[in-house]
């Protein structure tokens, strides 16, 4: 970016030199424990506090889907410069819904409820044109017909806010949902629409509305290494062969000592083409070691490399 401003001669807009791009974090960092020897952050949204807890969620809805989980909270944000009244602050109340639904069925059941409103949208085509156009006049279905609003749930929480906002004494010319652009759309999000309100800083956002996909807990699950899943019922039992490796860590660990850990992380967590190499091993009868040479088990050289081999067990 420095190279680029100094480019092309790029000023302030007092026409004053800009100061080289610095690294700046929106989180607050904070030490954690009597001894301050861990780092921790003071959190920037309410929201991952619903999925880190997903697995207890749906175990108190007997396992079904979809369900809703809703938290209150305060959020902290390392604001640069806050301004704007209370809207660009430091320490803010929020609140959030995160609403899990199979993402092979986008249906809700109570569209049908809100089907004939008439909100008001900004769509994102709208807002590269010269004069952006808020639609007024079109109906829930006929938006999510067109494809306009692409998940059925998203548009049903959306009907939902618009009247919520409308209580709280808002008036009907003051309300649009405008949709994210590319260029602003989250990585993770299919799909984002921000309810917002006119009031003396201009519109802002007073609520947003995303599908993010899989994305959250599938993070989670990574780096907790736990499964942050739900079952779909099938009509009928599907059978499935699958090659799973479970190690003898009694025999492993007098053997790898430190190692041990790594290795069996590494172990559970074979890749479909490793797994398919070890079956293949197994079925001829072969008993399955470690080698650099041999590429179905090479990514463990990480940690193997200083042994001669490591038996992996069927």
């Amino acid at each position: 970016m420095t190279a680029l401003y100094k480019k092309y001669d790029i000023k302030s807009e007092q026409g004053n030199p800009l100061s080289e791009p610095k690294e700046f974090n929106l989180i607050f960092e904070t030490q954690i424990g009597p001894q301050g020897g861990m780092k921790g952050y003071l959190r920037p949204e309410t929201a991952q506090g619903i999925f880190v807890n997903f697995k207890k969620l749906i175990e108190y809805n007997n396992g079904r889907m979809p369900f809703a989980a809703a938290q209150l909270g305060l959020g902290f944000r390392n604001e640069i410069s806050p301004r704007s009244g209370l809207l660009r602050v430091r320490e803010f109340p929020m609140a959030e819904i995160e609403h899990f639904l199979d993402p092979q069925n986008k249906v809700h059941p109570k569209i049908g409820l809100v089907a004939d409103f008439c909100i008001p949208l900004l769509s994102a085509q709208s807002q590269m044109t010269e004069s952006p156009v808020v639609l007024r006049d079109m109906k829930l279905k006929d938006a999510i017909e067109k494809g306009m609003i692409k998940n059925q749930t998203l548009a049903y929480y959306m009907a939902r806010t618009y009247l919520f906002l409308q209580l709280c004494g808002i008036p009907i010319p003051a309300i649009r949902f405008r949709e994210h652009m590319k260029n602003e759309m989250a990585f993770y999000a299919q799909e984002c629409w921000d309810a917002e309100v006119e009031c003396s800083y201009g519109w802002t956002e007073v609520a947003g509305h995303a599908d993010r996909g899989c994305h959250d807990l599938t993070c989670h699950s990574k780096g907790a290494n736990e499964e942050l899943t739900a079952a779909r019922l099938l009509k009928e039992p599907k059978m499935v062969k699958t090659t799973k490796v479970v190690c003898e860590k009694k025999k492993m660990g007098p053997k790898y000592g430190k190692d041990t850990g790594a290795i069996l992380a590494k172990l559970e967590h074979l890749d479909e083409a490793e797994l398919k190499s070890v079956a293949q091993l197994i079925a001829e009868k072969k008993e399955v070691f470690y080698n650099p040479l041999y590429t179905g088990i090479r990514s463990l050289s990480k940690f193997l490399r200083k042994r001669q081999s490591c038996s992996i067990l069927p």
